[in-house]
């Protein structure tokens, strides 16, 4: 059995095709049409399926990168706060770190739920969660080893414990509030160079820059690890 208190090894990944993407234009920064994107990757027949995960401590803006991703790359979007349980919502409501062990069954429950969107015959999903810890990513990760057509990807969404503080005091009516943002910084564990499937993105920019950057990251990605297939 695996344990969660030490890093896993996952063996090397190669995304799929994205060749008929305009990889130079939306790397370049210029306008580009998601409807487009996502109806030319939709015809894509890869051989590979996909986890996207998009990470980070509270108010690095997962939830509003994701759902731009998934209707670009033509993917179901799974929202993972949605998945915590009403234990873990009243401990974060109340200004509550959640431990470890309050984790391990909401990370499992979005890993289970996105292989099973995968097994009912999706392509591939994007999905939030903070992934704070390596040992949290690794839970993930053990998707691989059940398919060995399924890549594992993590946008970590960068930005200052002061940037994520003040956006975080400007939202209303959510139960994460600017207190437990300090807490989810006490505990990050920033992904190592050594964990080659992780992009960071800055997030200190504009709201559309970081999603056209995060965007453009992805299908290099995705165009790179093609071209070494070929």
């Amino acid at each position: 059995m695996m344990s969660f208190d030490t890093a896993c090894a996952v063996p090397g990944q190669k995304p799929p095709s994205a060749a008929a993407l305009d990889i130079q234009t939306v790397a370049n920064g210029t306008s580009h049409n998601t409807e487009s994107h996502s109806a030319t990757a939709a015809g894509q027949a890869g051989t590979h399926t996909h986890i996207w995960l998009v990470t980070g401590p509270a108010g690095c803006g997962k939830s509003s990168v994701a759902e731009y991703l998934a209707n670009a790359l033509d993917m179901p979007y799974i929202e993972g706060d949605s998945f915590h349980s009403a234990a873990n919502i009243e401990k974060m409501s109340n200004g509550i770190p959640l431990t470890d062990s309050d984790r391990w069954d909401w990370l499992t429950s979005l890993r289970d739920e996105s292989m099973r969107l995968i097994n009912e015959g999706q392509t591939g999903v994007v999905l939030t969660c903070s992934a704070l810890k390596r040992k949290y990513r690794d839970v993930i990760r053990v998707a691989a080893y059940y398919d060995h057509h399924l890549l594992i990807h993590f946008i970590y969404l960068d930005a200052s414990e002061e940037l994520l503080l003040q956006r975080v005091a400007q939202r209303q009516g959510h139960y994460m509030g600017a207190n437990m943002v300090h807490s989810q910084f006490e505990v990050l564990e920033r992904p190592t160079k050594n964990e080659t499937d992780v992009i960071t993105v800055d997030v200190s920019r504009t709201l559309g820059e970081v999603k056209e950057d995060a965007l453009a990251r992805v299908i290099e990605t995705m165009g790179r690890a093609d071209n070494d297939s070929q």
